[in-house]
């Protein structure tokens, strides 16, 4: 891009004006259409003007053959040369040698000094032609990582989405797997353990009350304390599990407190009445009401 105006930009213009008005007084006479031809006259020298700004501006046409070669000027002096020529061709028409020849001289110098208006203008310290290629590509390079950058967070943000749902729907299954367990364990039927039987058989009854009474003293000590404890009636396994479950807070120390008392019992039916005995505490069905 120009640094600041180059004082050759004023004899440029004028050159440029004149050249514009010679060019297009000679189309026109050479066409012999009268004043339509003043739009192909201005068109030529339009043509090769536009070039001239795109040059200014740094504009690039990468060349299909030919590494790094820019079209632009090219193009401008093509349309330079048609003008040029269209002018000689003019001025041998009309049967004149000189303006054959000086026609072409005002595009030619306006052209040559623009080319040096622009070297003036053009910043010493600005980059070149292939410095702005590298960097041009770059840039496309390094947009190319960021739009990939995006889509490959994209992807990973619905992995990240599909993952939590699945984590989502299984907590939710999961939920429903216990509420249901929850459910079935309040709808079970009450489970009633069997009531051990007190009553004494008939003929137990009737040899009992055929057979005189002993009297106390002439029994022995270990016979009078059995008595003793058959006419006391010892709470049962449930009515202890459930008072040592209230006094204890683990069900192993009510077992073992409950195995102390009775070493008789199974270990394993004071455990079961000790865990109903558990549940019944905490307000759920099923055990000992």
């Amino acid at each position: 891009m120009p640094r600041n105006l180059s004082p050759l930009t004023i004899p440029a213009g004028l050159l440029s004006g004149a050249s514009l008005a010679w060019t297009t007084w000679s189309l026109v006479d050479l066409l012999g259409t009268g004043h339509i031809g003043i739009t192909v006259a201005a068109g030529a020298d339009v043509v090769w003007a536009a070039v001239i700004v795109a040059e200014a501006r740094g504009l690039r046409i990468p060349a299909p053959v030919g590494k790094g070669r820019n079209l632009v000027p090219v193009i401008g002096w093509l349309a330079l040369l048609a003008v040029a020529g269209l002018l000689v061709w003019h001025g041998i028409r009309a049967g004149s040698i000189p303006m054959a020849v000086a026609g072409p001289l005002l595009p030619l110098g306006s052209k040559v000094v623009w080319l040096l208006a622009l070297a003036d203008m053009r910043d010493p310290a600005a980059l070149t032609d292939d410095e702005r290629t590298v960097l041009a590509r770059m840039e496309r390079g390094m947009a190319f990582e960021e739009a990939q950058h995006d889509i490959e967070m994209r992807r990973r943000a619905m992995a990240a989405e599909l993952h939590l749902a699945e984590v989502d729907t299984d907590f939710q299954i999961e939920l429903t797997r216990m509420d249901k367990g929850r459910e079935l364990t309040r709808r079970r039927p009450l489970e009633i353990a069997p009531i051990a039987s007190t009553e004494q058989p008939r003929e137990q009854i009737a040899n009992t009350a055929n057979t005189p009474p002993i009297a106390p003293s002439t029994l022995p000590a270990e016979h009078a304390s059995t008595s003793t404890n058959t006419v006391i009636e010892q709470p049962s396994i449930a009515d202890l599990a459930r008072e040592h479950v209230a006094n204890t807070a683990t069900n192993t120390d009510a077992v073992n407190a409950i195995c102390a008392l009775r070493p008789t019992e199974k270990r394993e039916s004071i455990a079961a009445a000790v865990r109903r005995a558990r549940r019944n505490a905490d307000g759920m069905k099923g055990g000992y009401g």
